[in-house]
């Protein structure tokens, strides 16, 4: 194997050098000073600390808001990535049809990643209104069916997982659709020589060969669905009705910027950073078993 030697060996260190000073102060830097002030007490304009150890991590895991908070937002992010990933796999599937027109079809499945949470939050919020939403009047209309996010709280985490994976479909098609135009087509060749039909190739071959793919969006997406959904939620449901849409990175908000409980708030984000990295983790130990890159 050749190797590529660079004449100047200060160069590499320099190309990396912005994507390390980006992490550095981004997240290093925010890491370190919430793990410092989550064994504080502080006071609400910061020019008090009281050291309390950790009796703003025993508060959390004692607390019924916050053990709610955490069953929501694993219901959240099961929903979000379990159904999101398959309804983006059928789509990419069939836009890799190589169809008159399906050009412009790929297009428009890719555009809502382009939006902003907020702005998807706003775009689901109009459309979903029980009182003037074309989305709630047309399913009333059609299935009877009266979908109120705003009083009901099952309906309401529905709707928030529906706008969250409305907002990374586009993200999980690109990547879905690279796979399946970078696909050897000597395999699904032979699968059809030897009787294979649709289903069995898929599952058979198709399905086990963008394994890499499917592993990388399936962290992907959970990264998402604890840690890029507060505007969303901030936008539309506001955490409510009740403690229904309350997710983890919304009740961190809560806390730490209007009851201006900073130390309890800085706890919650370490936890939510341990259990993400627990998980992500866990991940790659035991589904990542089952990817096959050759």
């Amino acid at each position: 194997m050749s190797q590529t030697r660079f004449p100047n060996r200060i160069l590499p260190y320099l190309l990396l050098a912005p994507m390390v000073v980006i992490v550095i102060i981004f997240f290093l830097y925010p890491s370190a000073q919430s793990l410092y002030l989550s064994v504080f007490r502080v006071s609400p304009l910061g020019d008090r600390k009281i050291f309390v150890g950790l009796e703003n991590f025993t508060r959390l895991l004692s607390s019924k808001d916050y053990l709610n908070s955490l069953l929501v937002s694993v219901r959240f992010a099961g929903i979000v990535v379990l159904f999101g990933l398959s309804a983006s796999l059928v789509s990419a599937v069939i836009a890799n049809q190589r169809l008159r027109g399906f050009a412009v079809y790929r297009a428009l499945m890719i555009w809502p990643y382009a939006l902003s949470p907020a702005i998807a939050g706003l775009v689901w919020g109009l459309m979903m209104n029980p009182n003037f939403g074309l989305g709630a009047v047309l399913l009333k209309r059609f299935t009877g069916i009266e979908f109120n996010y705003l009083t009901n709280g099952t309906s309401a985490l529905l709707f928030l997982a529906l706008a969250a994976m409305w907002k990374m479909f586009g993200y999980n098609i690109v990547f879905f659709l690279a796979g399946l135009q970078g696909l050897p087509t000597e395999l699904l060749e032979a699968a059809s020589l030897d009787g294979a039909g649709a289903w069995t190739k898929f599952w058979r071959v198709t399905f086990p060969l963008l394994s890499p793919t499917t592993f990388f969006l399936f962290v992907m997406n959970t990264l998402y669905a604890f840690f890029e959904v507060f505007g969303l939620v901030h936008i539309t449901t506001g955490g409510g009705p009740g403690q229904a849409t309350n997710l983890l990175v919304f009740n961190l908000y809560k806390d730490g910027f209007i009851a201006m409980n900073v130390g309890y708030a800085s706890a919650q984000s370490i936890l939510l950073l341990i259990m993400v990295a627990t998980l992500t983790i866990l991940q790659f130990r035991y589904a990542g078993e089952k990817v096959h890159y050759q």
